[in-house]
């Protein structure tokens, strides 16, 4: 009799358990986890081409040259475009098929010389990536994307001030990325294979922290993309996140512009705080190459400093 209360009693646990499980399940499914589900669900099918170490490779080379070529046909060929040309923020500077051709060449031999390589050795020595049933929450997708980005901006601010004062470091390394004093869209990648390295690793490494999903790190590799490429195309568009996110957190365009014009200034590479807080930051042009009173009012006290030293 006692046995059998017990035995019912633990068949009940199990069945109210796997309910509760599916309930959850389904809620989470329904209530934010659905479309991102629906997404990495894409993968089924496809796994070998997808857990391969070669795919985020792949991924990322794929979306930067498709990202990159609208910018690169407006620079060329929409010089008489004034929907656009009215955002641009170096106004006297324009691109030409020569830049384009310079920037372009050492993009081409450093993805063949030295990112082809890292990929194949990827493919030989890095196990496929496992792939989990269930996508990451909505939550964990978000949050572990900002705090790469956050983790980045930190480290590249440190190398980036490195950069610029150690004159050995940017002599023979980073005036590579500065032989343009207007940057395009090009300009992005165009960097001494050092550099070029060292974003590489640190945007790779970074997702480790969080033990990200999959998904996470191959989204966060393209946000990468994204605000680094907005931060070169040399337009200051409506649509740019230095003009939606609030409380000027990015710098985008107009600010790394300015990095370019005045280099010892503006060293992180997304967000504002770092150049701040270390005294660092430089108000940027606006687009049509407007000069707002905080920018006008950092160069006047640039200039009686620089009388008294």
């Amino acid at each position: 009799m006692t046995e059998g209360i017990l035995e019912f009693g633990r068949a009940l646990y199990i069945n109210t358990s796997d309910v509760l499980t599916g309930v959850v399940r389904n809620n989470a499914l329904s209530s934010g986890r659905s479309l991102l589900q629906v997404i990495w669900d894409f993968r089924l099918g496809r796994e070998d081409l997808v857990s391969s170490p070669l795919f985020p490779v792949f991924l990322s080379v794929a979306f930067y040259f498709s990202l990159c070529t609208p910018f690169m046909i407006a620079d060329i060929y929409g010089k008489k475009w004034k929907w656009i040309q009215k955002y641009k923020i170096q106004t006297d500077k324009e691109v030409t098929l020569d830049q384009v051709f310079d920037t372009l060449q050492l993009t081409f031999w450093n993805h063949v010389l030295f990112i082809l390589p890292a990929a194949v050795g990827q493919m030989i020595w890095t196990p496929p990536t496992p792939l989990p049933e269930l996508a990451p929450s909505w939550f964990e997708f978000v949050w572990q994307q900002i705090a790469s980005l956050i983790v980045f901006d930190f480290q590249y601010f440190v190398w980036h001030w490195t950069h610029h004062k150690v004159r050995f470091l940017y002599k023979h390394i980073h005036s590579v990325h500065h032989r343009y004093h207007s940057p395009f869209v090009w300009v992005t990648q165009y960097l001494h294979p050092w550099e070029l390295v060292t974003v590489g690793f640190l945007t790779t490494t970074n997702t480790w922290f969080f033990k990200c999903h999959p998904m996470t790190t191959w989204s966060y590799m393209l946000l990468s993309i994204v605000v680094s490429v907005e931060a070169h195309i040399g337009f200051d568009l409506p649509f740019c996140l230095n003009n939606i996110l609030p409380f000027g957190m990015i710098g985008g365009a107009p600010k790394h512009d300015m990095h370019h014009l005045k280099p010892l200034t503006n060293f992180s590479p997304f967000f504002n705080h770092w150049d701040k807080t270390f005294d660092s930051f430089c108000p940027p042009m606006k687009a049509g190459g407007v000069r707002p009173k905080n920018l006008l009012e950092y160069e006047r006290r640039t200039k009686e400093i620089k009388k008294v030293c």
